[in-house]
């Protein structure tokens, strides 16, 4: 069981490994048949020669950019998977100068317009040396990996979802987080996002095989607990089905 305890305070850099900060948001709610779940929300923020790229920026929030501010000069901002963009229109407006990347398909996908200067896959100038890229590409959604080789640490969005049913308020969604099969300990792919993935199974198997690849220790995600160790295991475990 992983040490490391996320969640409160919320909108506060909480050092994650060298020069790796993971920042937990507020709640929000996706819609889920009839009804919603709640998700925890969760950026990551590293910093690469005194400027920061910043993994699926979360909700603004004035004290949380003063925060940011202080670790130093925002210089990336990335949407990291179809569905994980939301906010890059805000953090373009307080930090106008910062280039975006984005996973392909977002300039016609995104509900919510925001500026797209690079394209997760791609040979990208002026990227981040310590930072490697791998797209694992989908039907529904695709999702762009990365590894921050100094901290070995592998940053992914809904790849993997590690939910813990103790903190989900009412027992449907607990009994959803457990019946999916996304609950710590054994936290996976959703179900239902595993079946997108299907008709491209070779290029995401392949894309898979390269994250396993990574001398990964730890692993965060959006939604639920990160793993602060052991994470190349935890990652063998949870792709599995892909390869």
């Amino acid at each position: 069981m992983t040490s490391f305890i996320p969640y409160a305070p919320l909108n506060v850099p909480k050092p994650f490994g060298e020069d790796i900060w993971i920042v937990d948001g507020p709640e929000i709610r996706m819609d889920f048949g009839p009804g919603s779940f709640p998700f925890p929300t969760r950026m990551t923020v590293v910093r690469v020669d005194g400027a920061l790229w910043i993994h699926s920026p979360i909700a603004p929030d004035e004290a949380l950019f003063d925060a940011i501010d202080r670790l130093g000069t925002v210089a990336w901002l990335v949407a990291p998977n179809s569905i994980h963009y939301w906010y890059v229109a805000d953090w373009q407006e307080r930090y106008p100068g910062a280039r975006t990347a984005a996973v392909p398909g977002l300039d016609t996908k995104a509900k919510r317009p925001f500026r797209i200067d690079a394209w997760l896959g791609d040979a990208i100038d002026g990227w981040p040396e310590p930072v490697d890229t791998i797209l694992v590409p989908g039907t529904t959604v695709t999702e762009a990996v990365f590894f921050h080789r100094p901290s070995r640490t592998v940053l992914l969005t809904d790849l993997i979802e590690n939910f813990e049913p103790q903190r989900a308020r009412s027992a449907l969604t607990r009994s959803i987080i457990r019946l999916a099969g996304v609950a710590h300990l054994r936290g996976r792919t959703p179900p239902d996002m595993r079946l997108t993935f299907w008709p491209k199974r070779s290029a995401v198997r392949a894309a898979v095989e390269g994250i396993l690849d990574w001398d990964c220790e730890r692993v965060v995600m959006a939604h639920g607990l990160p793993y602060d160790s052991g994470g190349a295991a935890e990652l063998r475990r949870a792709l599995g089905w892909a390869v």
